[in-house]
Parts: structure tokens; C-alpha cells; sequence
């Protein structure tokens, strides 16, 4: 299902914990196994979660950036064939409570990730996608105040205990596109 959604409403999460860029040597998963079946074993656990959202994604509006701080919690399901990423955040602006679901998929050697926004109770569509070099890269289809958009989402190690997740909008297919979503994961040491 296919919903329109403010760019809040997707993720990851965090650690979504769910993602990006420059991320160490250390990023690589030795406990991965070389279908992509325990890619992300490494987040299992509670991170401290800050997150950065683009308030109008796509918009000739300019940048406002809303921020938010809580915590991300990945439980593993189904011997970590599944995961899911209890998101709590909040910030000045409100508050952002979800769950991303990602699933494994064996016979594709790709994971799918679904974000639902507990506020409206609804599923977003999924991105899909792996991780290379240490790097996760997802994408897919998906609608923005009722207009076709591609998204893309990225996940980064940086280091043992942190990572970070980024979601990016195109409105040209995949041409350019505008980062929304950035979100910091450190893991909570109990």
C-alpha cells in the first residue's frame, strides 16, 4: 500500500536504527554471513537515537530541519531472518513513535525494510536492498503529497557502536536527490 506520509513517517529508522556516509574499515560484518542472512546482527541491542528531519521534503520552501532525541531498539525475530526497530523520539516539534520491520528475503539474497508510523497506524511502502562494502543501500517507490517519488535509504557503520542512517527523496527517478532524514545511532552500553 502505497500512503501518502510526511518524510517522518519512513524510516528507519533509526537504526532506524536503522544509515550513511563515510563510514570506517570497521563497517564490514564478521558475523555476516555470505547471503546477507545476519547483516544486521551488529545493531541488535538499545542506541541513543538522534534524529534530523527535513520538514517540507520537495518543496521550493526553504531547509527547516526539526530535531528530535530518544531511543531506537532493534530485538531480533525468527532466529534474525527478521528484525524490528522500536523508534521513540521527541523534540520541540512532537514526537515520533514507530516500528520498522525488516525481513530477509532468501530466495532474492535482499532484506525489505517497512516503516509503520504509530500516530496513523499505517505502513509505509518498502525499500529493499543489502549491504556492500559496509554500506546498506535500499530503495523504492513510494508517493509524496499524492506524486510518484523514488527513496533511498542508507545505513553506515561508524565504528562498533555507532551508525548512521540517512533517507533521501527523488522526484526525477533517481536523477538528484534530497536528503530528509538523518538519524545517529550510539549504542546504549547496559
Amino acid at each position: 500500500m502505497t500512503v501518502p506520509h510526511r518524510p517522518y513517517s519512513r524510516i528507519v529508522i533509526a537504526g532506524l536504527a536503522a544509515l550513511l556516509f563515510m563510514g570506517t574499515a570497521a563497517a564490514s560484518h564478521a558475523t555476516t554471513s555470505a547471503d546477507g542472512q545476519r547483516d544486521f546482527d551488529w545493531e541488535i541491542g538499545t542506541w541513543r537515537t538522534t534524529v534530523q528531519v527535513l520538514a517540507e521534503p520537495l518543496s521550493p520552501t526553504p531547509d527547516v530541519w526539526l530535531r528530535f532525541a530518544g531511543t531506537s531498539v532493534v530485538r531480533p525475530l525468527m532466529d534474525r531472518r527478521a528484525n524490528v526497530v522500536e523508534l521513540d523520539v521527541s523534540g520541540t516539534s512532537g514526537r515520533i513513535e514507530g516500528l520498522n520491520m525488516r525481513l530477509y528475503e532468501p530466495g532474492n539474497e535482499r532484506w525489505s525494510s517497512t516503516f509503520v508510523n504509530i500516530r496513523d497506524g499505517l505502513l509505509t511502502s518498502s525499500v529493499y536492498g543489502g549491504f556492500h562494502n559496509g554500506v546498506g543501500e535500499f530503495y523504492g517507490d513510494d508517493q509524496l503529497d499524492g506524486r510518484p517519488i523514488r527513496v533511498r535509504f542508507l545505513i553506515v557503520r561508524q565504528g562498533a557502536d555507532t551508525a548512521r542512517f540517512e533517507q533521501a527523496f527523488s522526484a526525477d527517478g533517481g536523477t538528484t536527490w534530497e536528503t530528509n532524514w538523518i538519524a545517529v545511532d550510539r549504542r546504549i552500553h547496559r
